[in-house]
């Protein structure tokens, strides 16, 4: 679309676009430093200890693998790991909101 025509149809938008002091950078750090998670990509690890019962993680571990993120091997070493030593066996519980509270 065209500044002027944009202008036209919006003009307090385009006022706030043209105002360089409201422009908010998407990539500036978070007050009080950079946040502790990010960039992380969390693997199946993470979204099993997020896991309440053991049929829960059976089936992240099924999603994954039907996703292609996990081989047909990991996931059988995962489900022999569940089935043997229990959930616990990955680490300690993960709340939902884990990531928010550990910044």
């Amino acid at each position: 679309m065209e500044k002027a025509k944009f202008k036209k149809l919006f003009p307090s938008l385009a006022k706030e676009l043209d105002n360089e002091e409201a422009v908010v950078k998407i990539n500036q750090a978070t007050p009080g430093g950079d946040r502790k998670w990010a960039g992380h990509d969390p693997d199946a690890i993470d979204f099993i200890r997020r896991c309440s019962t053991e049929k829960e993680a059976l089936e992240i571990i099924s999603y994954l693998e039907n996703k292609g993120e996990l081989t047909v091997e990991n996931a059988a070493d995962l489900r022999e790991q569940l089935k043997n030593e229990g959930l616990e066996s990955f680490g300690s519980h993960k709340d939902k909101d884990f990531y928010h509270k550990n910044r």
